[in-house]
């Protein structure tokens, strides 16, 4: 069973028996007194896979060519479920997720990201010039100098 999914197996393995007889998501949902949004991704992915829509399958990555093909082929008219079916996708919803991204982002969104935290940059940036390096030592003395006058007067209050 999907991870996602809110149907128990024996609701899935229920549904899937009468989606063979003929039903649609919908009657099933009624039949059944289950939600319809988890009844009709579970038809989705039987219409797909059949009776292997129960097996759970592993996370694959496709690799950005083979997504283009699928997105291209999409746009060009072929349903998500026949590309599905065609590409052993888990569910027209990864061709219309494709799709979409292709759309916002181009070709760069289907390219896989980096995961993970990015790493901090803990160098300091180099002082272009020599003179940028003077600035900025002639700002750290004048805090310093700052810090130091009103430790002075603190010290001079005190003795009052």
């Amino acid at each position: 069973m999907y991870l996602r999914s809110t149907l128990s197996h024996s609701d899935a393995v229920s549904s899937i028996e009468l989606f063979e007889q003929g039903l649609t998501a919908k009657s099933v949902a009624l039949a059944l007194a289950l939600a319809p949004n988890p009844v009709q991704m579970m038809y989705q992915r039987w219409q797909v896979r059949g009776s292997g829509a129960l097996m759970t399958r592993d996370r694959r990555q496709y690799d950005i060519e083979t997504k283009l093909l699928i997105v291209r082929r999409h746009l060009q008219g072929v349903s998500g479920r026949v590309l599905a079916k065609e590409y052993g996708l888990p569910s027209p919803g990864a061709v219309t997720n494709w799709t979409r991204i292709y759309r916002r982002d181009g070709e760069d969104g289907l390219r896989p990201k980096k995961r993970g935290r990015p790493p901090l940059n803990r160098e300091k940036p180099v002082p272009e010039s020599e003179v940028e390096q003077l600035r900025g030592e002639n700002e750290r003395l004048r805090a310093e100098v700052a810090y130091l006058g009103k430790l002075r007067a603190l010290r001079e209050q005190k003795r009052r």
